[in-house]
């Protein structure tokens, strides 16, 4: 009996396995393809967070130039 199945197991691993196996990645690969509209709306209110943050790091590094200008010095080793 055991005979018997070892032939139509070495074909289906050579033949239809590998197919199989490609084409179910190539079909989650084009469900995954794009953002949807919440989470393009989440990226955006990230974006726009970070530029504040990156607004107020310049304002505060401006700062810290102006009182202590060799501050930069002391963090950079």
């Amino acid at each position: 009996m055991d005979e018997m199945l070892i032939a139509p197991i070495i074909l289906f691993m050579i033949f239809v396995a590998p197919i199989w196996v490609v084409m179910h990645y190539r079909t989650a690969a084009k469900k995954s393809v794009g953002l949807s509209t919440d989470e393009q709306q989440s990226l955006h209110e990230l974006m726009t967070v970070a530029d504040t943050l990156e607004q107020r790091i310049e304002i505060l590094e401006s700062i810290l130039d102006q009182e202590t200008p060799d501050w930069r010095a002391k963090y950079e080793q």
